[in-house]
């Protein structure tokens, strides 16, 4: 998968989350020598189970949209610690307390944190592409000389 493609779907599941008002919203890009089985972790967490459950819908809804389909999702039931997996990024959906005790933010404390605006692929400007902008033209003004065309009838 191109690397803009799933930027652009981390960050559909990053406005996901923030349109369920989730909260403490983490980013982190994963090394590739740290034995980490993805790209990215988004973390956030929701006040109850049923705004954390809530939060995972939004994202498999946007995802789906989309074209995408998570490989797994799991705790959807407890509603606690909700996982779903899209392998290249996993979304992990906490209540406050579960949060609290895993601390996957210390458990992965070499990842890159980043900012969702940090994922926002860059568009590539290039001399070649022109933007022409059409201009009206005046209507012809007609010179005294010529008469005006009849009908033939």
């Amino acid at each position: 998968m191109k690397k803009s493609d799933l930027k652009l779907q981390v960050t559909a599941a990053i406005q996901a989350c923030l349109d369920k008002k989730a909260e403490e919203l983490s980013i982190l890009e994963m090394e590739k020598g740290s034995g980490a089985f993805t790209d990215y972790f988004v973390l956030c967490s929701g006040t109850n189970p049923r705004q954390v459950q809530a939060i995972a819908d939004e994202v498999e809804l946007r995802l789906k949209t989309a074209g995408v389909r998570p490989a797994h999702v799991e705790g959807y039931k407890q509603g606690e610690w909700i996982l779903v997996d899209y392998v290249d990024f996993v979304v992990h959906v906490f209540s406050e307390k579960a949060r609290k005790f895993y601390d996957l933010e210390r458990l992965w404390k070499t990842a890159k944190r980043l900012e969702p605006s940090e994922l926002t692929p860059k568009v590539r400007a290039t001399s070649k592409t022109k933007t022409k902008t059409k201009t009206k033209k005046a209507p012809r003004k007609r010179t005294g000389a010529s008469a005006p065309r009849r009908k033939k009838t």
